[in-house]
């Protein structure tokens, strides 16, 4: 069984979604998508400055099995990426809470209210 946080928020497409103390948002994949992929060789981010909307593709994560795309949770401005991760991508592998991907600021009105509880996404690992 996968490890899920009970604190975080959790999309159908395996991303999971932080809220910061500053209000912004951070987002990683979970341990059921690193699991899946295998060892991670490879990450593309969006660029700072970014305008992106709920379930855009947004970033490339490459392992040695497959190269997938990710998706951003939430719509807003991409505030910050992780290079430390560019740099070492197995460190998602190691650890898939503790490293995160990319930093959004919500847009205005924009909410987490639509993504999954750690039992809802439990749920869809089955």
């Amino acid at each position: 069984m996968s490890n899920i946080p009970k604190d975080l928020k959790y999309t159908d497409s395996h991303e999971w979604v932080r809220t910061e103390a500053d209000g912004t948002v951070s987002v990683g994949i979970t341990d059921h998508a690193q699991n899946t992929l295998g060892d991670i060789v490879f990450l593309e981010f969006p660029k700072v400055g970014s305008k992106i909307e709920a379930g855009d593709a947004v970033g490339i994560i490459e392992s040695v099995k497959a190269a997938s795309d990710f998706y951003s949770p939430v719509t807003g401005e991409v505030v910050a990426v992780n290079d430390e991760a560019v740099d070492s991508p197995e460190d998602v592998n190691g650890d898939p809470y503790g490293c995160w991907l990319f930093k959004i600021k919500l847009a205005k009105g924009a909410k987490t209210d639509h993504l999954l509880d750690a039992a809802a996404y439990a749920k869809i690992l089955g």
